[in-house]
């Protein structure tokens, strides 16, 4: 068994934090940063259980953009 970093990115939607991974599109939330964090790592290992990483994956690209928006 071999040990994965994957990314966590957060958002709150009312009154839960929402935790996505964009390298294997899962997601879950919580209560806390930290519960959504740890439920989004429950569901992530298995859904590798069930569709394993074939080859070695890469990080995805993160960057920023603008848009224009009507204050």
């Amino acid at each position: 068994m071999s040990v994965k970093t994957f990314t966590a990115v957060i958002h709150k939607e009312d009154d839960l934090y929402v935790a996505e991974c964009p390298e294997v599109s899962t997601v879950s939330q919580g209560d806390t940063i930290e519960e959504a964090i740890l439920n989004l790592k429950e569901s992530t290992e298995l859904y590798l259980e069930e569709f394993p990483l074939n080859q070695e994956f890469s990080k995805p690209i993160t960057t920023t953009f603008e848009v224009a928006v009507n204050a």
